[in-house]
């Protein structure tokens, strides 16, 4: 008999708990878990991936931020659907999510936080201390946010701390001429990407600022910047205010990451507060150097001095002169590489990330898992 597991997120953009989630669903085993997948907001380009593998998505549809109506439509499709376990991703989601479970009857409710959400306020931790209540385990991926909750009255106890898993890597399909050729950087250039929202968490600022000083302290590096969100164009703005697209580039969303990433010279990360990016793992596991910011989420990936470099939130100055030194030294910058990629290879399998949830869904259940 198959334990029924409602997974219930508000979109499926391209982020990080996405493609957590859909590799969960994807890979908890059939003959234990019926999974469906309930989007609260809005469909996306993840789902597909789902529906491929004979998911059920379903898309409530929440109009506007206190839409009475999705709540009431989440009650009755978890009524039909009569899960044994919900397990609700994001504020969204945790907190409508919760409160159809309750009133839908669920035996178990489960939650997921996946950053230190600095953005919330008094009322949202209000909310996230009164769902919690009834909350039988909340997931998160690093330690970090599980402390952060518990500064904000979450009991430190619910939390279970899975880190991500990400999948095995697949040979580049592209030579490092091609790489900057798509990316319009000379080859000859040493190339430092960075991966991620437009938007204030991420600190872009803060690596133009760093990708400046380093082009022109070195006079051969370029920053390349992929993604894109709120603040492109005021970006942009402030990278033609500061330097030249030599130094700084914009190249927008991409869906050849994969093949750019073992490319890089270097990649760099300033976020003011994560959750664990995936864009770091990925890149470890690219064997690139990693420069980080030195903040709880970060922290948990990157062991300063062993598996890449931190600096202090902020300090473009020691982004560069980190940077600066591991394009100096080679060997030192190769170690700290190949520590990284044994890191990820041996403690983010996908394997893993699935198991211990498959092992606290069945601890609730009652069941073993095989």
């Amino acid at each position: 008999m198959t334990t029924r597991i409602v997974l219930l997120i508000p979109t499926m953009d391209r982020g990080g708990a996405e493609k957590q989630l859909c590799l969960l669903a994807e890979n908890l085993p059939r003959d234990q878990f019926d999974v469906h997948v309930l989007l609260l907001t809005r469909d996306g380009p993840r789902s597909e991936r789902l529906r491929d593998a004979e998911i059920p998505v379903t898309l409530i549809g929440k109009r506007f931020k206190a839409d009475p109506t999705a709540l009431f439509r989440l009650r009755r499709e978890l009524v039909r659907l009569k899960p044994e376990i919900v397990h609700t991703w994001i504020f969204a989601a945790n907190s409508f999510g919760r409160a159809a479970a309750k009133m839908a009857k669920v035996p178990r409710i489960m939650a997921s936080e996946r950053c230190v959400d600095r953005w919330k306020t008094a009322s949202h931790f209000l909310i996230d201390r009164q769902l919690a209540r009834f909350t039988e385990a909340i997931t998160t991926n690093n330690s970090g946010v599980r402390d952060f909750y518990a500064e904000h009255g979450i009991d430190p106890d619910l939390f279970r701390v899975i880190p991500n898993g990400i999948e095995p890597r697949l040979p580049t399909a592209i030579d490092r001429d091609e790489a900057c050729r798509r990316l319009e950087v000379s080859p000859d250039r040493k190339l430092i990407l960075a991966v991620g929202r437009l938007w204030p968490q991420k600190r872009y600022r803060d690596l133009i600022w760093a990708g400046e000083l380093l082009a022109t302290l070195r006079e051969d590096t370029s920053l390349v910047i992929i993604g894109d969100g709120p603040q492109s164009g005021e970006l942009m703005r402030h990278r033609d205010a500061v330097t030249t697209p030599e130094h700084v580039r914009f190249a927008g969303i991409r869906s050849d990451v994969a093949d750019l990433l073992p490319h890089a010279d270097a990649f760099w990360i300033a976020s003011e507060y994560e959750g664990q990016s995936n864009s770091v793992i990925e890149a470890m596991q690219a064997r690139v150097p990693v420069v980080a910011s030195d903040i709880p989420g970060n922290r948990d990936l990157v062991s300063d001095g062993q598996t890449g470099r931190l600096v202090a939130l902020g300090d473009t100055a020691d982004f560069a002169r980190q940077t600066h030194l591991l394009f100096e030294n080679r060997g030192e910058a190769e170690r700290l590489a190949e520590a990284a990629r044994q890191r990820i290879e041996t403690e983010f399998t996908v394997e893993k990330m699935v198991q211990r949830h498959a092992d606290l869904y069945a601890s609730r259940s009652g069941r073993r898992t095989r």
